[in-house]
């Protein structure tokens, strides 16, 4: 019930507010996000692998690594 949850809200960030993924993608069509995937996209992908608590736990690890002094690149769902 929880990993449906957050999953479904992960969705609705990206439509509304995500810059990599929503209506604001039209003013960054490259993708504002240094890292591929995106860091939604990772969060949604880890709480889908490892459940919502360990999963959200990683999707936070990944946006405090996500600062303008990263390099960015690829960094997959481990």
């Amino acid at each position: 019930m929880a990993k449906k949850t957050i999953l479904k809200l992960i969705k609705f960030y990206q439509k509304i507010l995500s810059p990599d993924h929503g209506w604001f993608r039209r003013y960054y069509p490259q993708g504002f996000c240094p890292f591929s995937p995106s860091c939604s996209m990772y969060c949604l992908q880890a709480v889908e692998k490892y459940g919502a608590i360990q999963g959200l736990w990683k999707g936070f690890l990944r946006v405090m690594r996500c600062n303008p002094w990263s390099k960015g690149g690829e960094d997959p769902v481990k």
